[in-house]
């Protein structure tokens, strides 16, 4: 049995514990997964992935793996970007949240060029020097052991491949700090109850993200990692920022 520690939200959770707990959060909430989304963030998460989807600059014949990928919003954009000749995977560690985006992209007619792996980021099932691009949004922070996950997809890009971290971060105004951290305690759970049934989860969620490493020290992490030419871009006001990396 490993004793060691790790935190669940506020919580102080043995590591072991940790992936079984976030794994019953997303069981909750995969159905309601995207209109949550849309609700919490008035939207925007929309632009925050279009976003994203333009720095990944895919082009045809690329592989590329979404991670964390969950019901699969950059996976699909990714798909009509790749043509016939590439390759997505749409990876998550969580069944129901993979199993709702399968879904959802089936029904999209998005179905010959996209594959579905479940798979813990810290021990990626792939080989080595095999995917052009990789993108995790909002799903870094729930990741037990960060800096092995940043290793394990240094491991699996190409040499020259890009890795994308879209992520909850840390707001830049004092101002909007403290709103931000007014809505996330209030309004969220309260959302959750609502139209989840289920408070408790995105209660973890706003609790998570104030766990998650600021931008520069996420910046330095992807350093250590391997990766190269790291760079962040703020969103929002930093509420949501998104990094950047070159494998060596």
């Amino acid at each position: 049995m490993n004793n060691d520690k790790t935190h669940f939200g506020y919580q102080t959770v043995d590591t072991d514990s940790k992936v079984g707990m976030v794994g019953q959060v997303f069981d909750s909430v995969a159905a309601k997964y995207d209109v949550m989304n849309d609700l919490m963030s008035f939207g925007v998460h929309r632009l925050w992935k279009r976003f994203t989807i333009s720095q990944a600059a895919v082009r045809p014949g690329h592989v590329v793996l979404d991670l964390a990928g969950g019901t699969g919003d950059l996976a699909a954009q990714f798909a009509r970007r790749v043509g016939p000749e590439g390759q997505v995977v749409l990876s998550d560690i969580n069944n129901a949240m993979l199993s709702t985006g399968r879904d959802k992209l089936i029904d999209n007619g998005l179905t010959g060029k996209l594959d579905y792996v479940q798979a813990n980021a810290e021990s990626l099932p792939f080989e080595d020097d095999c995917f052009d691009c990789i993108t995790i949004a909002f799903g870094l922070r729930n990741v037990t052991d960060k800096q092995r996950a940043l290793e394990s997809m240094n491991r699996v890009l190409k040499p020259g491949g890009k890795l994308l971290i879209l992520e909850f971060s840390k707001p830049v105004l004092p101002l909007l700090s403290k709103a931000y951290d007014a809505y996330s305690f209030t309004a969220l759970p309260l959302m959750g109850k609502l139209v989840a049934n289920d408070a408790d989860s995105y209660r973890y969620l706003a609790e998570s993200i104030r766990m998650h490493p600021d931008q520069e020290t996420l910046e330095a992490m992807m350093g250590s990692a391997g990766f190269a030419k790291t760079r962040y871009h703020n969103l929002t006001g930093g509420v949501v920022a998104l990094h950047k990396g070159y494998k060596i």
